[in-house]
């Protein structure tokens, strides 16, 4: 690692998010929601799922954030990965995502997945690109709901054993239809 990028990764510290963050999880989320590189968050959804977020802090001030959404112990997905733009490649998204895998890791969770339109950056951490239609946990959470759940640009990643798919069924326990899309 870049002695700068060590400095300002060891200057971050990623502890769990608050409601009194969530302006400042918005603030840094909505630029990237404006240029469409991430789903754009309300303040109202965000207060709702603060539980479910991680804040890299520096100097007293949110610099990035992250979220974790479990579907149960077969899977668990990685969202809202967001840097300031001054704080980038300086060691924080990757503090973010490893916090919120080490998450995963104590809850015993097999698999996690992410969509993204920044597959490099994940892809040095570990993920590797996967098939939409393997992911339907995710496709029912939100995908059904976007504009583009047929011409979707993002790119499915996971980590882990993707779970299995039995006659066209998540496992037994988990009884969730597969979509079809396109390729």
């Amino acid at each position: 690692m870049h002695k700068d990028t060590e400095n300002a990764a060891v200057a971050a510290k990623v502890r769990p998010a608050m409601l009194p963050d969530v302006q400042g999880i918005h603030a840094i989320i909505q630029p990237y929601a404006d240029e469409g590189t991430l789903l754009p968050r309300s303040i109202a959804e965000l207060s709702e799922n603060v539980r479910d977020f991680v804040v890299a802090e520096a100097c007293g001030r949110i610099v990035g954030c992250g979220a974790l959404h479990l579907y149960g112990l077969h899977l668990a997905e990685v969202r809202s990965i967001a840097v300031a733009p001054e704080e980038k490649g300086r060691g924080v998204g990757r503090l973010l995502v490893e916090a919120l895998l080490e998450e995963t890791r104590k809850h015993q969770v097999s698999c996690v997945c992410l969509f993204t339109r920044t597959p490099g950056f994940f892809g040095h951490l570990g993920f590797t690109v996967a098939r939409r239609d393997e992911l339907p946990d995710k496709i029912y959470k939100d995908c059904v709901h976007c504009p583009k759940l047929m011409d979707c640009d993002e790119i499915a990643m996971v980590t882990g054993k993707v779970p299995a798919n039995v006659n066209g069924m998540r496992d037994p326990l988990v009884p969730i239809p597969l979509v079809k899309l396109k390729a």
